[in-house]
């Protein structure tokens, strides 16, 4: 394993941008990518509670229609799948990756912990322990800290303002804002602007992430910026749409792409709590679904060869009702659906086992029933993509054996 400060004098440059970069520091990024562990893992949450139901759409179940007669996506605009599930049509950019073999779909998925609350579920599945509050770091942290401390300073990213709860804990882990105008956060509630804040809090040692490591970390966030990442341009056809979660999957792109040794990176999507007008094939879920497929579309795009060590997995802390309101909208509701994107992923397949939609099958009366626990899948990806097993460790209380995967890694 090379040093830290190796590290950030071979390989913190690399190709972030298009501006020139000395050749000696090209080829040393190389070496220094090679010696950390190619393999990643991209993690999505889709906070508010995204409807499952019409984002993956169980179109030849009679109660499906039933149950939503305005807010249903009619069987001759949904794109099928499988003959029985289809995809809602905001989501056509993800057609081509199901069909390429790169998608996969675990519907009926989420956490076991009947909660309706949004912070509480986001906590739990952000902690990796439903039901359990006093959990202190998260489960992607803990991912970290069973895999050993690497030298890299940015093994751990998080596109986003502030340290999100999934990435909190003893592994060290930085909060990107903006690659422009780069910012770090670990135990402050907001991301420190690069500059003499950073380095006063390097200087007082007042971040548990910077303590012992800051200088080292501030050299990298000034060789991000000397080559001009504000001129990055993404691959030809990565056409990443307008907004925060285009640019924050569009930055991730640009951090991985530079060899800087990301491992995990983390960031999220808001605008699914969609109680009233929710709409069907149009409106609010359809406008935030476009944005949402788009953007992950032009991220595996942008990623080129190296998606093929890379796998994206997408939450939300819960599902919604089967049925509709009176508002033309859905209310919290338990199972939901979660989308699995990837070089070694086996798409072109729904996983887990599908709960029905009849009355009598409904978790409460009223909500698309649970049969697999995110962690399943999550795990999954945890020990057979990033290669760590010690999933009590990750997921404490939980029994996730492998022989109970779902298998969608090949």
């Amino acid at each position: 394993m090379i040093t830290r400060r190796a590290f950030l004098q071979n390989g913190a440059m690399a190709v972030v941008g298009t501006a020139a970069i000395p050749s000696f520091l090209t080829r040393a990024a190389w070496g220094a990518a090679s010696a950390q562990s190619n393999k990643r893992l991209v993690v999505i949450f889709q906070r508010g509670a995204a409807d499952g139901l019409n984002i993956v759409v169980p179109y030849a179940e009679p109660s499906y229609y039933a149950m939503r007669p305005s807010i249903n996506i009619a069987r001759n605009q949904v794109i099928d799948l499988n003959g029985f599930f289809g995809l809602h049509p905001a989501l056509s950019p993800f057609k081509p990756l199901w069909d390429q073999g790169h998608l996969a779909i675990v519907h009926a998925a989420g956490s076991p912990d009947p909660t309706r609350s949004h912070f509480d579920a986001q906590d739990f599945m952000e902690s990796g322990t439903p039901g359990i509050k006093s959990t202190t770091d998260g489960w992607l942290n803990r991912t970290l800290q069973c895999e050993g401390s690497a030298d890299v300073p940015f093994r751990a990213v998080a596109l986003g303002t502030s340290m999100p709860r999934i990435l909190s804990g003893k592994a060290p882990a930085v909060a990107v804002n903006n690659v422009n105008g780069f910012g770090i956060a670990g135990g402050n509630p907001a991301a420190a602007p690069l500059g003499s804040t950073f380095e006063a809090m390097y200087a007082q040692s007042v971040d548990a992430v910077l303590h012992g490591t800051g200088q080292e970390t501030f050299e990298a966030v000034k060789m991000l910026k000397a080559a001009d990442p504000q001129h990055y341009t993404p691959a030809p056809g990565a056409n990443y749409p307008k907004g925060r979660f285009g640019d924050a999957l569009r930055q991730t792109a640009q951090l991985i792409k530079a060899n800087l040794g990301v491992q995990v990176a983390f960031t999220d999507i808001g605008g699914w709590d969609h109680h009233v007008n929710e709409g069907a094939a149009e409106g609010q879920l359809a406008n935030v679904l476009r944005d949402f497929s788009q953007s992950i579309a032009a991220f595996w795009t942008d990623l080129g060869p190296l998606g093929e060590d890379t796998v994206i997995v997408t939450m939300s802390e819960f599902g919604r009702t089967a049925r509709e309101n009176g508002n033309r909208g859905t209310d919290h509701g338990h199972a939901n659906v979660m989308f699995v994107l990837g070089g070694p992923v086996r798409g072109g397949r729904v996983y887990g086992r599908w709960p029905g939609l009849d009355p009598a099958q409904l978790n409460d009366g009223r909500d698309l029933a649970l049969t697999t626990d995110f962690r399943r899948v999550l795990g999954e990806a945890v020990a057979n993509h990033l290669g760590n097993t010690k999933l009590d460790a990750v997921f404490p209380g939980f029994n996730n054996s492998p022989e109970q995967f779902l298998r969608y890694l090949g």
